[in-house]
């Protein structure tokens, strides 16, 4: 089976811009809660020194570096798995 680079990036890109807005929805109607839960994502270690609460106004610049970042990512992971499922 070949993937369609172009269709499982773009798939991709769209996925990861959904799930960054509702993340930071998520940060900003339950800031406890997220951070309970970014904290256990990183085994444990103590995020409260870098943790504001509420995104910031870096918003658009995370969600189009996410967005274009994993558009490639899913482009590669594409592109990769066609070449290697050829042999």
């Amino acid at each position: 089976m070949k993937l369609n680079e172009l269709g499982f990036a773009n798939a991709s890109a769209a996925i990861t811009a959904v799930v960054y807005v509702v993340c930071s929805l998520a940060v900003a109607l339950f800031p406890q809660a997220s951070k309970a839960v970014g904290q256990s994502w990183f085994h444990g270690m103590d995020i409260s020194l870098i943790w504001t609460g509420s995104p910031r106004g870096n918003f658009f610049l995370g969600f189009i570096t996410a967005v274009i970042g994993m558009w490639l990512t899913g482009w590669a992971f594409a592109w990769l798995y066609n070449r290697f499922a050829k042999k």
